[in-house]
């Protein structure tokens, strides 16, 4: 029961919620400065049979960057333990919208796993509409998960640092255009202003509606094209730390592009590497 599209709206999700092979996660993640505590607001309420996919607890405890991609054998144990896993068709959402949940997406992507799909308007919308919640986290079985990595969907800085070179990849850069430009400071200690020399910004909050949901595939591909993205091409996407290029990828998804990865280390990598070469305009 794999969708055409890798949003699914939230009348879908109410018809098919108690199906046997679709599974709900809540993959609410927030910056600091956002105020708000993902885990608790979970415990508080969220969808029927969700459970928690906590991207902080899914990334590579060896790794100095933020949530980084975690190992195969890590990730499918914790989606094990989650219930999650092969023959499910996922449906991640989140508190904000769209705004964390294209990460749960890609990241099961980049796993292998490709069916899973975002809740477009995400749990807001859900409660605007009035439907049910719960605050009883599930007990779920355990659920065979696996793993198949696919490097295709993941960029290295290896990979980005060539690609200045050989210019084969379009950069779109999610992060808001004064972080872009190199105006605002950066929020990580160490982290130099500024962005990848021949990027192009395409800012996530651009792409996604005031009710929270992504804009049409006309205005997507509108603000894409007035960027010079041709979606034929080879893109990559990158922000801050690998959360909001996610919304790109997944905009870019919906528009039909096939050959979209994201730079997982993001400006967190890039802006904190003195042997990365930096732009400001």
């Amino acid at each position: 029961m794999t969708p055409d599209s890798p949003l699914v709206s939230t009348t879908w999700l109410a018809k098919h919620l108690e199906a046997p092979d679709v599974r709900v996660a809540d993959a609410s993640w927030y910056l600091p400065q956002a105020g708000r505590d993902a885990k608790a607001e979970y415990r508080a309420a969220h969808i029927p049979r969700a459970v928690f996919f906590d991207i902080e607890d899914l990334s590579d405890e060896n790794s100095e960057l933020p949530h980084m991609l975690p190992s195969a054998v890590k990730f499918a144990s914790r989606m094990r333990k989650l219930g999650l896993g092969d023959g499910h068709l996922i449906v991640v959402y989140d508190g904000a919208g769209v705004y964390s949940s294209p990460r749960a997406w890609w990241m099961l992507r980049a796993m292998g796993h490709e069916e899973v799909v975002v809740l477009d308007g995400g749990f807001p919308k859900w409660r605007r509409e009035g439907r049910p919640v719960e605050d009883l986290a599930p007990a779920p079985s355990r659920r065979h998960f696996t793993p198949q990595p696919n490097p295709d969907l993941v960029c290295s800085f290896d990979q980005m640092r060539a690609n200045l070179t050989t210019g084969t990849q379009q950069v779109v850069d999610a992060r808001g255009p004064a972080r872009f430009r190199g105006e605002e400071a950066e929020p990580r200690p160490g982290v130099t202003p500024g962005h990848i020399p021949g990027s192009v910004n395409v800012p996530y909050g651009e792409l996604v509606s005031q009710d929270g949901t992504l804009k049409s595939a006309e205005a997507l591909a509108q603000i894409f094209r007035a960027r010079g993205i041709e979606l034929s091409r080879s893109v990559v996407t990158t922000c801050g730390s690998g959360i909001t290029a996610a919304i790109d990828l997944l905009a870019l998804a919906v528009l039909g592009a096939k050959d979209a990865a994201l730079y997982d280390g993001s400006w967190a990598e890039w802006g904190g590497r003195a042997d990365a070469p930096k732009a400001a305009t």
